[in-house]
């Protein structure tokens, strides 16, 4: 599998087009990252299945979080 991967996304607060480069070498991740256009953090959850070859991408606002 390739080590970066680069998808699209949508921020779940202002609803902007932004783009997010995937570093899958460390294998599955839980990250924050602020969109460029309204600054707010968006939880990003990142799932690398290593069988199938495939990243699914997880994206909510932080507020949206239950713990």
């Amino acid at each position: 599998m390739k080590q970066y991967s680069e998808q699209s996304a949508n921020c779940p607060h202002c609803g902007h087009h932004i783009h997010i480069t995937l570093d899958t070498s460390g294998g599955s991740q839980e990250f924050y990252d602020d969109c460029p256009a309204c600054c707010h953090a968006i939880h990003l959850n990142m799932q690398v299945d290593e069988q199938h070859k495939t990243i699914n991408l997880f994206i909510d606002a932080d507020d949206e979080q239950i713990f």
